[in-house]
């Protein structure tokens, strides 16, 4: 049984963060973009770009649009596996197992980055597109513990508290991977297995404290119809109830945005500002993101104490929109992009804090918690496909990195619009269609 507001299980839930928060800075953001962008470019001796094109099943593309369309691959899947496995989760009582079963994907598949070969690239790509897919999956599971454990006055908080612990303990692994590699002189590779293992193993902490949800229905040969099942009533449920189907629909069209700009930002910063090769300024850039997105995220957490969920959210979608115009018009050194990598900080961590706990608190008193953040996951995901391949794709069309990023703000426009018809109440009940 889960008991909301236990002290411990909060503390073991958060630890979470701080185990798969590697994967995001070290795989998506920092190291390994450097890494792929290296070995997978030929460049002359003063450091300046010959080539960027590599060869995908016979076929020339570039490689940060090659990037681009994997990870959308990657979050396609998720979409298709996420809503079935999470129907079953509720049915079965099995989120703890699941959540177990995409960490270990997630974290083996980033480990074996370690083998890496542009040479065989449809073969090392593999290894990127598991890890995704894990760790994307395991959040489902994870969020979707956050209302049974904690009443909703207490999501800002507690989903604040667990992105900070992601945000510190991903930079702290990060600055010991740069210090290995730039005094040490570890090649960068082992970064990859390194972070593979940090994350599964500080999960255990997660999995030893946090428990079981109670079994609801046993697992029989029906669990494939019954998770169908679980996931149309909850579907029906969000259809049908204004409030929660308004803020999905708002945050889908913002997190095209948000997620595009935290998935390539480090590939923009190598192309367009960093060309000479150099990667410590850019080393900086991303820690400094890291350790202000702590201060952004109890920040938004109290501003919306004040104020609400959804004006604070307007306001950061204000904020990105400045980024990525400033990113358009002004970041051309070093010093601009230290700005900007400032500002982006501070928002991002108010964002995704305060995306998850205002869906957290939209939610009814229901136990089809997987199902429900199944939702929200599919939302963005679908989100950031369309986002990547509409970067990937202007970038290809147009030859220029920066009209992708500019492309970006139509989202965060459409967003802050879509926010305006969220509704302050809702009074929604769940109708029970639950298979027996």
């Amino acid at each position: 049984m889960i008991t909301k507001g236990d002290k411990k299980t909060i503390r073991a839930w958060t630890f979470y963060d701080w185990a798969n928060s590697v994967y995001p800075l070290v795989i998506s953001t920092a190291i390994f973009p450097i890494f792929y962008e290296t070995i997978t470019s030929t460049k002359d001796a003063d450091g300046k770009m010959i080539s960027d094109l590599v060869n995908f099943f016979g076929h020339e593309i570039k490689n940060t649009v090659l990037y681009s369309y994997i990870v959308a691959a990657s979050f396609a899947v998720v979409c298709i596996v996420s809503p079935l496995l999470s129907g079953i989760a509720d049915f079965a009582g099995s989120k703890k197992r699941f959540l177990q079963f995409f960490c270990i994907l997630g974290s083996v598949s980033c480990a074996t980055l370690f083998f890496f070969n542009p040479a065989n690239l449809e073969l090392s790509m593999l290894s990127l597109f598991f890890a995704s897919i894990g760790f994307w999956n395991s959040l489902v599971f994870y969020n979707a513990y956050l209302p049974e454990i904690a009443d909703p006055a207490d999501h800002d908080r507690i989903s604040a508290k667990g992105f900070s612990m992601g945000y510190f303990g991903s930079a702290l692994l990060l600055i010991t991977c740069l210090v290995l590699v730039m005094v040490f002189k570890m090649p960068a590779k082992h970064s990859f297995w390194i972070t593979g293992l940090w994350w599964i193993g500080f999960a255990q902490i997660t999995f030893w404290r946090l428990p079981s949800p109670q079994r609801k229905s046993k697992v029989s040969g029906k669990i494939l119809g019954n998770g169908f099942r679980e996931l149309k009533n909850v579907g029906h449920f969000i259809r049908t109830t204004k409030r929660l189907k308004r803020f999905l629909i708002s945050f889908f069209l913002f997190s095209m945005g948000v997620q595009t700009v935290m998935l390539m930002a480090v590939l923009f910063a190598k192309k367009e500002v960093f060309k000479d090769g150099d990667t410590s300024g850019l080393i900086i850039a991303v820690l400094l993101i890291q350790f202000i997105a702590i201060p952004g995220a109890y920040t938004f957490s109290k501003v919306s104490a004040f104020i609400g969920n959804v004006k604070t959210l307007g306001i950061a979608l204000f904020i990105w929109i400045f980024c990525c115009a400033f990113a358009y018009f002004f970041v051309y050194d070093a010093m601009n992009f230290y700005i900007l990598a400032c500002i982006v900080g501070f928002v991002m961590g108010g964002t995704q804090a305060l995306s998850r706990s205002t869906y957290s608190k939209y939610l009814p008193e229901t136990e089809d918690t997987a199902s429900f953040f199944s939702f929200y996951d599919i939302t963005e995901k679908v989100g950031i496909i369309i986002g990547m391949v509409i970067f990937g794709f202007v970038e290809a069309t147009s030859g220029d990195m920066r009209a992708s990023v500019l492309a970006l703000i139509i989202f965060f426009v459409l967003g802050f619009f879509a926010l305006l018809f969220v509704p302050k109440n809702e009074n929604g009940k769940l109708k029970s269609e639950k298979a027996t």
